[in-house]
């Protein structure tokens, strides 16, 4: 991702941080002039830092009291602000900045210096943005998925008919969202032919938790192998190119849909693998969406990666007629 994104995410921080700060200017006002006793104790509060400097600079060597007895009066301050804001019916936090994300102020960093996970959702919502993924999402979701579509006829020696099997999927969907965090093990292989929804699914899926605030990183095989032979031999790679990759092995969800379409060979067979292994033992989830089957899988990846989808996934067919979904 161009620098020009990170700037203009920097930015909306900024412009968040200063629009946060005239609505709390706003209800200062309105308080200090129904309580201005208020008003008092703020700007006594506010004068703390200064006076715990000067106690510093007045006596070096023995400032512990002073410093103390500062802090026991700013603490009294407090409690006398707390039970005034009571006593008018003001609720306490009507005097506090409130931010958008809390980990990291809106600023977009937390402490230890490192990007906080709202930065990262906001560059994975700059790509879906240029991918068109944003739009997709509006129409592919689980308020406008239609169960009818399916087919309520046997297909094949199937116990379940289509509309049925799919239910059942849809359900074990759902149930993956509202148990994002209750079940830290759970992940999904979704397979069949093509046209059958899988990837409508996945963005429903997506959708859902990108709306609760999770991570979610959703690209085809093809594109993470795209993403894969950049940080690995690109010589002029930039902080952005690392940035996604490493989004593959810290997002909170990701989904690789349509693998099998990629070339495979050796590079391929390892880092998948890497990425796939890497996840499992941290405890990051992962969906497959794939045409293959397991006995295709089987014959396409490595030994190595066939064993840690089966035994790690929850696999589900998808079966029926070609639907054709349009987007």
């Amino acid at each position: 991702m161009h620098k020009k994104y990170i700037k203009e995410i920097l930015l909306e921080y900024e412009k968040s941080r200063d629009f946060e700060k005239k609505q709390l200017d706003k209800r200062k006002s309105e308080v200090y002039e129904v309580i201005p006793k208020i008003k008092e104790i703020d700007t006594e509060i506010g004068k703390t830092g200064i006076l715990i400097s000067k106690a510093i600079l007045g006596n070096t060597s023995n400032y512990e009291d002073a410093v103390s007895n500062i802090h026991k009066k700013m603490e009294r301050l407090k409690q006398e602000k707390a039970i005034l804001l009571t006593e008018n019916n003001v609720p306490i936090h009507y005097l506090h900045l409130n931010y958008q994300c809390s980990n990291c102020k809106d600023t977009g960093f937390v402490n230890s210096g490192k990007k906080c996970n709202c930065f990262k959702q906001k560059i994975i919502n700059r790509t879906y943005a240029m991918s068109n993924l944003n739009k997709i999402l509006k129409k592919e979701n689980f308020h406008n998925f239609n169960i009818e579509l399916f087919s309520d006829q046997p297909f094949e020696d199937e116990h379940l008919t289509p509309r049925q099997n799919m239910l059942h999927i849809l359900n074990v969907s759902e149930g993956f969202v509202i148990n994002f965090n209750a079940r830290p093990t759970e992940n999904l292989l979704f397979y069949g032919t093509t046209g059958l929804g899988k990837t409508f699914l996945c963005n429903c899926i997506a959708k859902s938790l990108l709306d609760k605030g999770k991570i979610v990183v959703y690209q085809t095989a093809f594109k993470i192998l795209e993403i894969l032979e950049d940080y690995k031999f690109n010589k002029k790679r930039t902080s952005d190119t690392e940035e996604v990759y490493h989004l593959l092995f810290d997002s909170d969800l990701l989904i690789i849909d349509d693998l099998g379409t990629e070339l495979t060979n050796t590079f391929t067979n390892t880092e998948f693998f890497n990425i796939i292994n890497t996840r499992l033992i941290q405890n990051k989830k992962i969906i497959i969406s794939t045409n293959l089957s397991p006995d295709e899988l089987a014959n396409t990846y490595s030994d190595r990666i066939f064993s840690r989808i089966v035994g790690s996934f929850t696999k589900h067919r998808f079966y029926g007629k070609d639907l054709r979904w349009e987007s």
